[in-house]
Formats: C-alpha cells, sequence, structure tokens
C-alpha cells in the first residue's frame, strides 16, 4: 500500500480501496479529510450483529473475521477482511442494523467513514454514488460466484477457485506463473467459508498438492496457476 505520511500517498492508498478506485482527487481528499484512523487490538469486537450500522471501515493492517453466530454458540466465518479490503459497507448504505459480527484477530488499523459524511460528501459529487452503485453490483456478482461454487463445484475446484480469487486480490487478474501464496486464514475458518468440514478440506488441499497445483515452501505455498485455472473449471457433483 502507498505511503499514508504522503498526501498523494494517502490519496493512491483509499484509491487502492474498490469502492474508492474510480473516484477522482477531489472526492478522495474530502473522503481522506471526513474519516478517522483507528486501532482494535487482536480479540477486540468490532460491531456485533444487531448494532447500528452508521460506518464503513477501510482496513490498513491486521485482519477482521466477519461472521455469524447462532445461540447454541454454532459460527459460520464469511470471510476475513485483508488490508485492502471494506466492511461494515452495506449498513453505510441502506441504515440497517449490522447483518454480521466483526472481530479482529490480529492487532489492526483502519479508517471509519460514517454515513453522515458519506452522505454529504455524495450529495456535493455524484460520482461516489455512482462508484458505489458499481461497488455493491460487483459484491452481488462474487456473493452469486461464491454460491455458485459451493452448490457445483467439487471442493478441490471450490479450493482451487478460493486460491485464484485471494491471488487475484495481490496481483490482479494478470496472475504469474508460479506465485507464493501465504493464507492468513486456518483450515477451520477456511472450511467454513467453503462449505465444507475440515478434514474434508484438509484432503483436498492434499489433493492439489498431489497434482502440483501447489507445494508447500515454508509457511507459504507455491502455485502453479495453469494447473489451478484447470482445476477450478465446473466439475458438477
Amino acid at each position: 500500500m502507498p505511503d499514508m505520511t504522503k498526501p498523494t500517498g494517502h490519496l493512491a492508498a483509499w484509491r487502492s480501496f474498490r469502492l474508492f478506485e474510480p473516484l477522482g482527487a477531489d472526492v478522495l481528499a474530502e473522503v481522506a479529510a471526513a474519516a478517522h484512523r483507528r486501532e482494535w487490538a487482536a480479540g477486540a469486537t468490532l460491531f456485533q450483529r444487531g448494532d447500528p450500522g452508521d460506518y464503513l471501515v477501510a482496513l490498513l493492517t491486521g485482519r477482521i473475521r466477519l461472521a455469524l453466530g447462532t445461540a447454541q454458540g454454532r459460527e459460520l466465518v464469511l470471510r476475513h477482511a485483508e488490508p485492502g479490503d471494506l466492511f461494515g459497507e452495506l449498513s453505510l448504505f441502506d441504515g440497517a442494523p449490522r447483518s454480521a459480527e466483526a472481530t479482529a484477530l490480529v492487532a489492526s488499523a483502519g479508517y471509519v467513514l460514517n454515513r453522515r459524511d458519506f452522505d454529504q460528501i455524495a450529495a456535493r459529487h455524484p460520482s461516489l454514488r455512482d462508484a458505489a452503485t458499481l461497488y455493491l453490483c460487483r459484491m452481488l456478482r462474487d456473493t452469486t460466484e461464491q454460491l455458485e461454487g459451493i452448490a457445483l463445484y467439487t471442493l478441490e475446484a471450490r479450493v482451487a477457485r478460493f486460491l485464484l480469487f485471494t491471488l487475484r486480490q495481490i496481483h490482479g487478474d494478470d496472475l504469474p506463473p508460479n506465485p507464493l501464496l501465504r493464507l492468513e486464514i486456518n483450515q477451520s475458518d477456511l472450511a467454513a467459508v467453503l462449505g465444507a468440514s475440515r478434514p474434508k478440506v484438509n484432503r483436498a488441499l492434499q489433493a492439489l498438492r498431489d497434482t502440483g497445483a501447489v507445494q508447500r515452501r515454508g509457511e507459504a505455498m507455491e502455485c502453479d496457476t495453469a494447473a489451478l485455472i484447470r482445476l477450478a473449471e465446473p466439475q458438477p457433483e
């Protein structure tokens, strides 16, 4: 991420967040001026399901787990927010209560932008509303793809698709042939994201290793991009 201590780096950092990517420097400057930096200790709860939702978080460092829980103690991990991710944005747009809970897995920091400031900036700059609409459309497409993967693909294909999705978040669409990937997510949480048990995810990862699609390199994985793409093709159950 660009150097946040320099004005140009500050705006470039905001543009690195997906929602703000298409915006001009004048709009980004107003967003940056309205936002407030926050820090959260490991284990801190940022918000719970049902809390009033009046701000989004632009994550700079750390890792945040977004999950749903039941009174019986069962939990569904929706995703892990990493640096460069936004979360809490849906409540910002519709004013509804939080739909999930957010917990800092490690010490984290980010910027908070509240709904009042967002609305005031959008009233002056309609391009912000246009960017939000585009962002929400992309989110819907991503959700559709995730549901498609759970319903139609084998677990090995779903793991391959998850790895490719993570690599594209880092490298963009032009993936290197053999990138290294260090997953900042344990197998239990990965299993929850993929809709499978941990033993099954472990076997699927082993199957990818057996085919040479991934190879362990210390604490990271070396990925064969072409092999992962082949494995990620639709394979009806």
